[in-house]
């Protein structure tokens, strides 16, 4: 198709998907074109903006790596990957509510006892975490896969640490025929999400800072149920309300209690959606 003018380009890159196979791949390249035409012609973008937009792009993926996902950030502090969440995981009340993934997660992680210490020599306070997973109607969901990930006292994830040859504060457990659970780990802080790369440039100019209120992941499987990929927040955290990945809930929100021996106490309850 020749001579395309703004008037009449849109609609000329929507139908050149128009034979896309998959249905639904079809109906998100249609949208998605809508939308990036729509944004152009709103904000009137420059051609020197967008190569701008093309660089910030460009180096978003020459920092990421096996170790660091930029996209990840990217797509969290514009608040995306939470709102794909929300949408996605709309569970009944007294559910526990999901939140974001985070770019953290390692696959196959230590396997741990319940009671075992899965700080594995990480910097911080010590900590017990205990508590129980039932389903919607109180059941006990017995052998529920706990896989559970956080950062240490530095702020940063085993993952972070140049040279680290071994896990940290990070590990898989069960629950046991009572749902309950329990393990040793470290106090959870706040820290910044990595800042030295495009992500963090970005949030720079817009004037907004990197951090996220102290917390502690949970992915939580079991058959039968949906599986939670969730956050607990500590308490009196002054990020809570400004969290650079808008992450909290505040049903998430929890205490962390010092006890006389200076180590901490985390109880917290799951309870799981069940499959429909």
């Amino acid at each position: 198709m020749r001579n395309l003018n703004q008037d009449t380009i849109t609609e000329a890159v929507v139908n050149r998907f128009a034979h896309t196979p998959d249905a639904r791949l079809k109906e998100i390249m249609g949208s998605l074109v809508r939308h990036l035409h729509g944004f152009a012609r709103e904000v009137r973008l420059t051609e020197g903006e967008w190569a701008q937009g093309i660089d910030f792009l460009t180096q978003t993926g020459h920092i990421t790596d096996g170790k660091r996902q930029e996209f990840i950030l990217l797509s969290d502090t514009l608040g995306l990957s939470m709102l794909t969440v929300a949408m996605n995981h709309d569970k009944p009340e007294g559910c526990t509510e999901a939140t974001v993934f985070g770019p953290f997660h390692v696959e196959n992680a230590p396997q741990f006892a319940l009671g075992d210490d899965i700080s594995n020599g990480a910097k911080g306070a010590p900590c017990l975490v205990r508590g129980r997973v039932t389903g919607a109607g109180g059941e006990a969901v017995a052998g529920a896969t706990l896989d559970v990930w956080q950062s240490d006292d530095d702020g940063m994830y085993d993952v972070q640490h140049a040279g680290l040859g071994h896990a940290q504060n990070r590990g898989v457990l069960h629950t046991d025929a009572a749902g309950q659970f329990h393990f040793r780990s470290t106090l959870a802080t706040a820290y910044p999400i990595p800042h030295d790369g495009p992500v963090g440039r970005m949030l720079a100019a817009t004037n907004n800072h990197p951090w996220r209120p102290a917390h502690l992941h949970f992915r939580i499987a079991a058959p039968g149920y949906e599986t939670l990929v969730t956050h607990v927040f500590r308490a009196g955290d002054e990020y809570l309300d400004s969290d650079v990945v808008f992450g909290v809930r505040q049903s998430l929100v929890a205490d962390w209690v010092e006890r006389p021996d200076g180590s901490y106490l985390l109880a917290y309850d799951f309870v799981l959606n069940p499959c429909t």
